[in-house]
């Protein structure tokens, strides 16, 4: 007793009576009861912007890589562009429901497109050998993190509180439900290995991939071809041959993964049929001769996989536009 009330506690209630009052309850949570965070639970805010935003970012930049260049690759440059707009989809599904067929398309395309750059890698991909840069390692990296995420939000279940009391050992579907609790934890187990695999060989791939092409030795024949009605600069293989915006009439700004996208025209330059213009050489940076003609530096494309073809032409890539060298008669 306590003044004119009374108070009378329990584990699980307290009870309060005031003079001239209805009886009032609270409900209390014994120690150390308090509602756990279940981090495997779809519903569950953060693992679908989590998801959603990996997807996102994912399509964002091969949106970027397909308007700065991939666009004029063939095939590719398509495949990039339906890569931009199902991830954005599945990026607007995670965000707005709850299906884990939404979660489990995410992550098969994340894998899928992470394995598409490991072949292009690799062995090359419809005639297209992908090289080393940054955007590609950052989408690489994205792309594990997007499968890893969206993989557990489709097979984790939620999980049981602390203390719960659990079915009992002769409960039906008792045997029924431990067997899918194994199962999702053995899917679990083989998200995270292949995660990890997935990380290993990209691994691998970037660091066996991209570079400067070597350069070669000896003299290279210039020749000449009409593509689209216009006469253009070839190597002796008949391939297109470009000139960089950004380039000085004595050095090349483009090196490294540029060149590996751009392969530097390196020897010295000979003229054949139809040549017409000046020609000459620069040191690159690397200590290697690069043929110039009419005071530019030449480069093959490496999105031309035959010739007849100038698909560099009037691209914005590595940081400014290529056009292809013409000839005047």
């Amino acid at each position: 007793m306590i003044g004119a009330g009374a108070i009378t506690a329990s584990t699980r209630h307290a009870v309060l009576q005031l003079p001239g009052t209805d009886v009032l309850r609270f409900r209390s949570r014994p120690a150390g009861k308090h509602r756990k965070l279940k981090l495997g639970d779809w519903r569950q805010p953060w693992l679908r912007v989590a998801g959603a935003l990996l997807l996102a970012v994912s399509a964002a930049i091969h949106l970027v890589l397909y308007l700065t260049g991939y666009r004029a690759i063939p095939t590719i440059g398509w495949l990039f562009l339906v890569q931009f707009v199902v991830a954005f989809v599945l990026a607007i599904g995670a965000l707005v429901t709850h299906s884990r067929l939404v979660a489990i398309a995410g992550a098969g395309l994340a894998l899928s497109t992470l394995g598409a750059y490991l072949l292009a890698v690799w062995i090359g991909l419809f005639g297209y050998k992908e090289i080393r840069t940054r955007a590609g390692i950052a989408a690489g990296l994205i792309e594990v993190a997007a499968f890893a995420t969206l993989a557990l939000a489709a097979v984790i279940k939620t999980a049981r509180p602390a203390g719960a009391p659990g079915p009992g050992p002769d409960r039906p579907g008792t045997r029924m439900r431990a067997g899918v609790r194994a199962a999702v934890s053995l899917v679990v187990g083989v998200v995270g290995a292949v995660s990890v695999a997935a990380l290993v060989l990209f691994g691998i791939a970037v660091a066996g991939s991209g570079g400067e092409p070597a350069a070669a030795t000896g003299g290279v024949t210039l020749k000449t071809a009409e593509i689209g009605g216009v006469t253009v600069l070839t190597d002796a293989k008949g391939r297109t041959l470009y000139w960089f915006a950004r380039d000085a009439q004595s050095a090349s700004a483009c090196a490294g993964s540029c060149a590996a996208y751009w392969p530097p025209v390196t020897g010295d330059p000979m003229a054949g049929p139809g040549v017409t213009g000046r020609l000459g050489t620069i040191k690159r940076p690397g200590g290697a001769t690069q043929a110039t003609y009419d005071g530019h530096p030449l480069y093959t494309y490496i999105g031309d996989s035959a010739r007849g073809q100038a698909n560099g032409n009037k691209l914005d890539l590595n940081g400014g536009y290529w056009y292809e060298v013409r000839v005047s008669g």
